[in-house]
């Protein structure tokens, strides 16, 4: 059995039990600026499904802004929702009020970005971890000893413990944000961008532990990120967004050397490689990501994409099978792009209402 034919063997034994998380629909908007003529809503997340399986990770990937990180937040409500529904095990719990959902938090943790910004400069490292365990003591005194075994598990010194978040190295900084995401025993750790500020063998470190944890706990991983090589090099599925919309989904090693969507493609194309590896097909981006408040009517990637067509400025297209446990959403898939240099041929916007995403 080659590689790609165990990857989706993998995939469907993951697939055929019922997901640890089910996203159906995510919209989150946000109000627009202005008066007069009346302010358009900043379409962030604009209708995106996906689900994450037990023991499974998920990387979410795409450029700046395009809503992935905004995508994470609000499935854990850091930011409420404005529509769809949020499945934890088959409970929706984007419909809970703030105290409903709080038991519901210990199942859903985050790693962020910024290693030295999520944490307080002002406690000592063995009360960064503490603290989710004394928000959910209901007033038992935290164990010191499950304080120094998160300290062990993420390959810290327990005489690190007494220190201040400013006496650690970044990559260090890190694995203390992962003993805090720890520390009520989560089933999904949302992972935003946790080793872009870090330097690439401190990156491989991170990664790795992350996987141990994994094997080990039985975690899922919702993996954002911009950086494609490390999003392959941890995850079993891959979802694309472009300008808040879900683009193409499915097994890694299918999306990585079968990718069917042109944004997918120029991502891939952009990545570096060293060596030769065959030559891959280049598709040429052209400008910068619309604006999420004036997104292009029809297809939103139709003013970069070197495939488009009058026809993409009509009607949004929606995620079709491209193969098992793959999805993309292109009117012509399969299509042959045009020649380097040739124009652009979409009409002008036209308002269009937004469709329904299919659910993969």
């Amino acid at each position: 059995m080659n590689h790609l034919s165990a990857e989706l063997t993998q995939v469907a034994a993951v697939a055929a039990k019922p997901p640890l998380l089910e996203v159906q629909n995510l919209v989150k908007y946000y109000p627009g600026r202005g008066v007069w003529p009346r302010p358009r809503p900043i379409k962030a997340v604009d209708d995106i499904s996906f689900s994450i399986g037990y023991g499974e990770t998920l990387g979410l990937v795409g450029e700046s802004g395009c809503g992935k990180s905004t995508a994470a937040k609000t499935i854990l409500r850091l930011i409420e929702p404005t529509a769809g529904r949020i499945l934890l095990e088959g409970t929706d719990v984007a419909s809970l009020s703030p105290t409903q959902f709080r038991p519901y938090r210990r199942d859903l943790q985050i790693v962020f970005q910024d290693p030295y910004a999520s944490l307080n400069p002002r406690m000592r490292a063995a009360e960064i971890v503490a603290e989710p365990l004394r928000n959910f003591s209901r007033g038992k005194a935290v164990d010191p000893e499950r304080v120094a075994e998160l300290f062990e598990r993420v390959g810290l010194d327990k005489a690190a413990m007494r220190k201040f978040p400013s006496e650690f190295s970044g990559g260090q900084r890190q694995r203390l944000g992962i003993a805090r995401a720890l520390a009520l025993k989560p089933k999904l750790i949302v992972c935003d961008e946790p080793v872009s500020a870090l330097d690439v063998s401190i990156q491989a470190q991170v990664i790795n532990l992350l996987q141990d944890l994994q094997q080990d706990l039985g975690l899922s991983y919702l993996f954002v990120a911009h950086d494609l090589a490390v999003v392959r090099h941890i995850s079993q599925r891959v979802a694309v967004m472009y300008l808040g919309r879900i683009v193409e989904i499915g097994p890694v090693g299918t999306l990585y050397t079968q990718p069917r969507h042109p944004y997918t493609k120029a991502l891939l194309a952009a990545v570096p490689k060293i060596g030769a590896q065959g030559a891959r097909e280049k598709t040429l981006l052209k400008g910068d990501i619309p604006s999420p408040a004036h997104p292009p009517s029809g297809c939103t990637f139709r003013t970069r994409c070197p495939m488009a067509r009058p026809e993409c400025g009509h009607s949004a297209p929606a995620l079709q099978a491209q193969g098992e446990g793959h999805w993309a959403a292109c009117h012509f898939i399969g299509a042959e792009a045009p020649t380097a240099g040739s124009a652009l041929r979409a009409p002008a916007d036209t308002a269009v209402a937004p469709s329904a995403s299919a659910a993969p």
